[in-house]
């Protein structure tokens, strides 16, 4: 504890408890912080199975090589050099969905049916997905039967002159306010996600022409494997890992990659299930490597400061 006072009063000039009133009242200083511990904690694991591994510079000395784009080299005793890209799952994945509502659920869980291990092949998939929510979230039935709209929504629906289910479930919403409602989604949320999370990707990248992307998203071949810290998901800091070669191409653009991919889901907060594209085991992911993808260690431009 002493060595972290005697930092933050001389990084920072406060108290542990003003930086950590600070810390809490920013979402954006939180997740800074949270990825640099994934991108120390990759590096000690991977440091740990014998893997040689340097952080890229952020701030290259000319124009930035296309194909190292990632946060770290990596490499195994007498084999080349690839790129590694660290990241975390999205944040609000389930919210975006909506997978507070019942039919959302049910309609999100069969179309990534494919993703959950549960799941038998053989047997129509939307009775045993049914059945798994009725028994594992049964409130559904009950205090939760309704379905429930955001602030927003509500404010821009205009009411048909014919009543519908969705007018009727409006017409309730509209006499609450925005916190109230934002009150009765979390809480809905929070009920959802004690038996199943969503594992989401997201890729966002800049555009400038210095990095040759015609969209915001990374090119396939700026880094050679991906690692997904799924922390915010998960009971601990896990990571998984993929080839971007193994992950559907934008349809925009063969050359890039989507923005989000829903690699699997967490039941019961440790139960792991992902698709096939994506790997628990570091070594798995790194026999996906080709040799001819490796990058020049003349071209490497390693971060020293630390």
């Amino acid at each position: 504890m002493s060595e972290i006072t005697d930092y933050l009063l001389l990084k920072y000039g406060v108290t542990e408890d003003v930086f950590f009133t600070a810390l809490r009242l920013s979402p954006n200083a939180e997740g800074y912080v949270n990825g640099s511990i994934t991108e120390l904690l990759l590096k000690q694991r991977l440091e740990g199975r014998g893997f040689e591994v340097h952080r890229i510079k952020e701030k290259w000395e000319g124009a930035k090589h296309p194909n190292h784009h990632g946060d770290f080299y990596f490499k195994r005793e007498n084999e080349p050099w690839f790129v590694l890209e660290s990241k975390g799952v999205k944040s609000n994945s389930e919210k975006w969905h909506k997978l507070y509502n019942y039919d959302n659920l049910l309609n999100f869980l069969c179309k990534h049916s494919d993703k959950i291990s549960w799941i038998e092949n053989d047997s129509p998939i939307e009775p045993q997905v049914k059945d798994w929510v009725d028994r594992e979230l049964p409130e559904f039935q009950e205090n939760y039967s309704s379905t429930l709209y955001d602030f927003e929504e509500i404010k821009k629906y205009k009411t048909p002159k014919r009543e519908t289910a969705k007018s009727i479930a409006i017409n309730v919403l509209r006499e609450l306010s925005r916190e109230e409602i934002s009150a009765l989604i979390d809480e809905r949320l929070s009920y959802v996600m004690n038996k199943v999370k969503v594992l989401e990707t997201h890729f966002v990248s800049g555009t400038s022409g210095a990095n040759h992307r015609t969209q915001a998203t990374p090119r396939i071949d700026e880094f050679n494997l991906i690692s997904i810290d799924i922390f915010l998901r998960y009971t601990g800091h896990e990571f998984v890992f993929a080839n971007p070669k193994d992950l559907e191409a934008s349809s925009s653009d063969n050359d890039h990659l989507q923005q989000n991919y829903i690699m699997g889901f967490v039941f019961n907060n440790n139960e792991l299930s992902l698709s096939e594209e994506w790997h628990r085991n570091f070594n798995s992911a790194y026999d996906t490597l080709n040799n001819d993808d490796s990058i020049s260690a003349a071209d490497m431009q390693i971060d020293n400061r630390n």
